[in-house]
């Protein structure tokens, strides 16, 4: 779980965003950017990082009702292994996957990720859990997500081939993983696919 000043920190940042959205009275936005200021300056010592960078995550600060963001990842397992993608970004291993498009349903991201980051046509199963980010032990972010995982069937031929953002694509037997993204994946998430495909946990997983 997140450490509780992030969580605090991420919270008045919303609260900011939205009240300075919504509000028409000019002392009160006075007073949200305030906050807005306090919560981009936690979040910054927090992560160690310029206050530039925590006010470029937030794309959409003050321009509608503050909610946390999607990130979809899709889980193809077979023959007992289980297909990951190398990420460009840090050198480490991850389900394929990514923020959620708008225009999209949460399977066709799914989708159009596996078919970018990995070259694979696949079609989408079923959901097999709804997590979120700051309840689990992922890295710290100072935003707010929740991951759906999905568990996707390869559709047609084709080999695993890295896309613009990845490096390299392999399928790891579970007890062989590689280091992961933990930004992006944890163990347990891995563990969860193999036991949902395997009707070991029927149920979809959620916090």
């Amino acid at each position: 779980m997140e450490n509780i000043w992030l969580a605090r920190a991420k919270r008045l940042q919303a609260i900011a965003s939205t009240g300075l959205h919504y509000t028409k009275d000019e002392f009160d936005r006075e007073r949200y950017r305030e906050i807005a200021d306090i919560a981009h300056a936690m979040l910054a010592d927090l992560g160690n990082v310029p206050i530039a960078r925590i006010e470029g995550l937030v794309s959409e600060f003050a321009k509608g009702y503050a909610t946390p963001k999607v990130d979809v990842r899709g889980a193809l397992i077979e023959d007992g292994k289980i297909l990951l993608v190398r990420e460009k970004s840090d050198g480490k291993w991850a389900l394929p996957g990514g923020f959620a498009d708008i225009g999209r349903s949460a399977s066709e991201n799914v989708a159009r990720e596996l078919q970018e980051e990995a070259g694979l046509s696949v079609s989408v199963r079923s959901l097999y859990a709804v997590r979120h980010m700051a309840k689990s032990p992922y890295e710290p972010d100072a935003r707010d997500f929740y991951k759906l995982f999905f568990l996707c069937d390869r559709e047609g031929a084709g080999e695993p081939a890295a896309g613009h953002e990845t490096i390299d694509v392999a399928f790891f037997a579970r007890t062989h993983l590689p280091e992961l993204s933990m930004a992006r994946v944890i163990p347990s998430d891995i563990e969860a696919a193999f036991a949902f495909h395997e009707g070991a946990n029927p149920s979809v997983i959620f916090d």
